[in-house]
């Protein structure tokens, strides 16, 4: 047994840093064991000092000045926790300089900077690793960079976004409607006081342009994603969707195709047969098909204090087993390619389509003559219910290219016949 000790610092004192404490102080005795060195917590980052005291056993731990860590030359490690774009951007980039090793799991930073904070690692031969950015604990990072390495992944998709998890899964056993499902998720803390970035989409594809930069090895950013969110969905959607077999999810998807990379979020019908489609409340899973490997499925808890500090504390553990066999900086940055990236117009979906139209002969020849102008082809028409004068049908499209969808609903939308489009959702398919 090792007597080794490995000093780290820790940038961030709020729920994900104190779960990092925890777990690195629960694991000390074992990590002789495991690793052949201890990992000591020197110094905390944090704002105020005294409101932090309350949280660890020694306040001698913590100070507001990043410079006292940036100089200390016996921290080997920074452990990064802030959250947001700066002041995280320029801490990460000169700990790399000053030959530190960094661990972060701050999604909005690499979705939009990650490829020159690893070309920084990469020149100055540290470690930076994040596999808590994407899904909290579930191991999907690492498995894409080595794991999986040998692969040509074609499909990567996932449900990466746990508070719409949740209120997806609350409208379809419970049937709420949108907003009561959103209030239940903020009364049990599922939802944020401010919930845009969940609900907006947001949040999942910042994740989903960091799974497709290292599955696709190519640059991939948050800008490139087309983001949709569920804030349109409601109770009856959810029951039509189930009348065809199917589910609504907050998916996140990206394929790479010959003519480019797809990146979106978007809500879409996904068959109730589907592995994702079983994966409900705060959960996240993510499934992917490489050449090799077929299909594969990783599934857990994506978000909260002990599932996120698991994951940053596997990538100490990695960093500690690289800088004692002084392998560091061994995986850098993966994206070799430069592939282009589709514009939405350009994507292939199917449809689900519902509309409020006249109960009259010939409603539906018109809409469909509509559609079918614009190479719009129909698979599924169902009629539910009158209304009056007005009828409600459910109209399920084959795989049709946007554009040409996009320039049919503005014709439609503007038919006299037409009195309402509530609902446009996508439907996934290969």
């Amino acid at each position: 047994m090792s007597d080794k000790v490995i000093k780290a610092a820790l940038l961030g004192l709020g729920t994900v840093g104190g779960g990092v404490y925890k777990v690195l102080k629960n694991q000390k005795e074992e990590m002789p064991y495991k690793l052949g060195a201890v990992v000591e917590i020197e110094k905390i980052l944090v704002r105020n000092l005294k409101k932090a005291a309350a949280k660890v056993e020694d306040p001698s731990l913590l100070t507001n000045n990043w410079k006292e860590i940036l100089e200390d030359e016996s921290i080997e490690i920074v452990i990064e926790v802030m959250g947001g774009i700066e002041p995280a951007k320029t801490y990460i980039l000169e700990a790399l300089k000053a030959g530190k090793h960094v661990v972060t799991a701050n999604k909005d930073l690499i979705a939009v900077h990650g490829h020159e904070i690893l070309q920084c690692a990469s020149e100055n031969k540290r470690d930076f690793l994040f596999e808590a950015a994407v899904a909290g604990g579930i191991p999907i990072i690492r498995p894409l960079k080595q794991c999986l390495a040998a692969n040509h992944i074609s499909e990567i998709m996932g449900i990466v976004n746990g508070t719409t998890n949740f209120i997806l899964t609350k409208m379809t056993q419970e049937g709420m409607e949108f907003s009561e499902a959103l209030a239940l998720a903020t009364e049990l803390g599922y939802a944020e006081a401010d919930p845009t970035a969940d609900i907006r989409g947001y949040d999942a594809g910042r994740k989903v342009a960091i799974m497709a930069s290292i599955a696709f090895n190519s640059t991939v950013t948050f800008d490139d994603v087309t983001t949709e969110g569920i804030t349109q969905i409601s109770a009856k959607d959810i029951r039509y969707a189930k009348e065809l077999g199917c589910v609504i999810k907050l998916l996140g998807i990206a394929r790479n195709t010959d003519t480019g990379i797809e990146v979106r979020v978007q809500p879409m019908l996904i068959p109730d047969s589907h592995p994702l489609a079983t994966v409900n409340d705060s959960f996240n899973a993510v499934f992917l098909t490489g050449d090799a490997v077929g299909d594969a499925m990783f599934y857990g808890r994506g978000a909260g204090e002990l599932p996120t500090a698991s994951a940053i504390a596997g990538d100490v553990f990695d960093i500690v087993r690289n800088i004692l066999c002084g392998c560091t900086g061994r995986i850098s940055c993966t994206c070799y390619k430069q592939l282009p990236i589709k514009e939405p117009d350009d994507m292939e979906s199917c449809f689900f389509l519902r509309l409020q139209v006249d109960d009259c002969p010939g409603t539906l020849a018109s809409i469909a003559s509509v559609l079918g102008n614009n190479n719009v082809s129909l698979a599924q028409v169902i009629q539910k219910k009158k209304d009056g004068d007005l009828a409600e049908i459910v109209v399920v499209t084959s795989k049709v290219r946007e554009g040409n969808f996009n320039d049919a609903m503005m014709i439609v939308e503007g038919m006299r016949v037409v009195h309402k489009i509530s609902s446009v959702i996508r439907v996934y398919g290969d």
